[in-house]
C-alpha cells in the first residue's frame, strides 16, 4: 500500500516540474501543494476507520499523529487555503516547479 501511495505522490511532483517547464514560455507558473494531516470530514472518517482497525479511540489516533508533527497540531483547511492563495498571487511569480509541503514540519522523505 505504501509503494502505490508513494509512487502517486512522486508522480505528482514530477508532473509539476514538467508542466512548469512546458508553461514557462507563456509566463505561467506551475506549483503543487502537498497537504499533511488536515482536519477535514475525510480525515475524520480516515481516523475513525483506523481507530476501528487498530482497536483504539479516535482521540488516541489523533494524539499519536500530533506527536509526530513538529508544530504540535493538526493542520486546518485555512493552512492549505493560505498557501494556495499565496501561490495564486503575484507574490509567488518567481516560484515554479515546486511541491510545497503544508504539513507542520513532517518530512516524508
Amino acid at each position: 500500500m505504501q509503494a502505490s501511495y508513494s509512487a502517486t505522490k512522486w508522480g505528482v511532483r514530477g508532473l509539476t516540474q514538467v508542466a512548469a517547464i512546458e508553461w514557462i514560455p507563456y509566463n505561467i507558473t506551475v506549483n503543487a501543494y502537498c497537504p499533511g494531516f488536515i482536519k477535514t470530514p475525510l480525515s475524520d472518517c480516515a481516523v475513525e476507520n483506523l481507530a476501528k482497525l487498530e482497536g483504539k479511540a479516535s482521540e488516541e489516533i489523533v494524539n499519536d499523529s500530533i506527536k509526530r508533527i513538529p508544530l504540535d497540531r493538526i493542520g486546518h483547511p485555512d493552512d492549505v487555503a493560505n498557501m494556495v492563495s499565496f501561490l495564486a498571487s503575484k507574490d509567488s511569480d518567481y516560484i515554479t516547479g515546486q511541491s510545497i509541503l503544508v504539513n507542520g514540519g513532517i518530512d516524508f522523505s
